[in-house]
């Protein structure tokens, strides 16, 4: 893909998690090009359909994420990522919702299992640093991320409730 290219899909995809955020089901393709700066047809060109537009917006979180795990680490990593993801599912509530709608499911445990290795090496380094319990295993780990954030994403959570919920959960984690 061109670099031009390469940028108006960016801010294409920018434009639309911010749109359809703000405005819901409703939200038309017409202000997310306005919004991007681009053509329609643009836009149409590279999301062909509203389910395509979604679905890049869900790839792009994703690959966000996996890059969020990747840079950090150290004893606290493990727990300031659940605390992202866990918050994120609740502000991105809006766009999952919009792809179930529009019969694009989302599999949130099969796209959190993308995240595995990036959790593993957080988990490892939590335990070395001794902030996580060493029988504490990856795939416990990857059952609470996904558990606590199909929460946080259907349940609608409040920070509040949030903060509580990985408290319990951090709890679990940390050595006794």
């Amino acid at each position: 893909m061109r670099a031009d290219a390469q940028r108006n899909r960016i801010r294409i995809l920018v434009a639309a998690e911010e749109v359809f955020t703000e405005t819901g089901p409703g939200a038309s393709t017409e202000e997310v090009a306005r919004r991007a700066g681009v053509a329609i047809g643009t836009v149409f060109r590279h999301f062909p359909t509203k389910g395509d537009l979604l679905g890049a917006i869900m790839k792009r979180l994703l690959a966000e994420l996996i890059e969020s795990a990747g840079e950090r680490g150290g004893g606290e990593g493990l727990f300031e990522f659940f605390t992202e993801l866990t918050a994120q599912a609740s502000y991105k509530r809006t766009v999952v919702g919009l792809l179930e709608s529009g019969g694009t499911a989302v599999r949130l445990p099969e796209a959190v299992g993308h995240l595995s290795e990036a959790v593993g090496g957080l988990l490892s380094e939590a335990q070395a640093a001794g902030t996580v319990s060493p029988s504490v295993e990856l795939p416990e780990v990857m059952a609470l991320l996904v558990s606590v954030t199909h929460g946080a994403l259907h349940g609608g959570w409040d920070a509040e409730l949030r903060e509580r919920t990985l408290a319990v959960v951090f709890a679990g984690l940390r050595p006794r």
